[in-house]
């Protein structure tokens, strides 16, 4: 990405060419993607410059959008301001096998956790039923089932309803109906319905994933099943308050926990990282 601060070198001063971000995030395919980045006040009025730079390097995007607030409401998404390029807000986005289309602006969705998503659809054995919380437009779920063919029954369960029309669309076009099943509400409320059914979990939610524990013990197995727990967590303690939460969950429900991997996934902020604790309950 520093290809951004060389062709700007003549637009910018020194100064604000060291403010300029050195990655950003893409949404998309070679045949149209949507460029999202996080620009410093102190470059705010050089935004468009920034936005037609990046479109001069990657011939793909055709929309910039600068992320003007982070995530915010149940629907964790983000203002967004066009700064370059076409009124492109719709994209198809392929990674791993599958296509994920997507309304940039109504949904969450993160490029950067491509890799966790087919690290987790790995572990997933034959035959499982697999619930997928917070599953948004389908990825993880989408993942697993075209990883484990043999997957009895993905549940994915997301509240946005924008998300969901998008999920309903992915899972068929991804041909996957007979493995995924959509399920538009909220976590708390419809998970219910497979208390005691699931062999796994996987709840890529980090803010506030810890407030969907109860369910997610409730949905296992009662002989044993997998959990997989992601947190928001600072570097000095990086998995202590999700193993502190999962062990008071698991006391509460006369369960047991065992560490299977702890992953270290994505910066968030200055020594702040998202963390995923896979254990097994039983």
């Amino acid at each position: 990405m520093h290809r951004l601060r060389e062709i700007l070198k003549d637009k910018l001063n020194k100064d604000e060419i060291s403010l300029v971000p050195s990655s950003f995030d893409i949404i998309g395919s070679r045949n149209g993607a949507i460029a999202l980045i996080e620009i410093p006040d102190e470059l705010y009025e050089k935004r468009e410059i920034i936005g037609n730079a990046i479109l001069k390097i990657h011939k793909n995007v055709k929309a910039v959008y600068l992320k003007k607030s982070s995530r915010y409401g149940i629907y964790r998404l983000r203002k967004l301001e066009l700064i370059a390029g076409e009124q492109l807000r719709e994209v198809v986005h392929k990674e791993h096998g599958i296509s994920l289309k997507m309304d940039v602006t109504k949904v969450y969705f993160s490029p950067r956790e491509a890799t966790e998503r087919l690290r987790i659809a790995s572990q997933v054995k034959k035959g499982e039923c697999v619930m997928v919380m917070f599953a948004g437009i389908g990825p993880y779920a989408l993942m697993i089932a075209k990883k484990q063919p043999s997957v009895k029954r993905v549940i994915a369960i997301e509240i946005n309803p924008d998300a969901y029309k998008y999920l309903v669309e992915n899972i068929k076009t991804n041909k996957v109906e007979e493995k995924v099943l959509p399920v538009l509400g909220d976590v708390k409320d419809k998970s219910k319905k497979w208390y005691g059914c699931c062999d796994r979990v996987v709840m890529p939610l980090p803010k506030g994933a810890y407030l969907f524990l109860d369910n997610a013990f409730n949905v296992l197995k009662k002989k044993e099943g997998y959990l997989h727990f992601y947190t928001w967590s600072k570097e000095e303690e990086l998995y202590v308050k999700g193993y502190f939460d999962l062990e008071k969950t698991a006391i509460l429900y006369n369960r047991n926990i065992k560490i299977i991997n702890l992953r270290k996934v994505l910066p968030y902020a200055p020594r702040i990282y998202k963390v995923c604790l896979d254990v097994k309950i039983f």
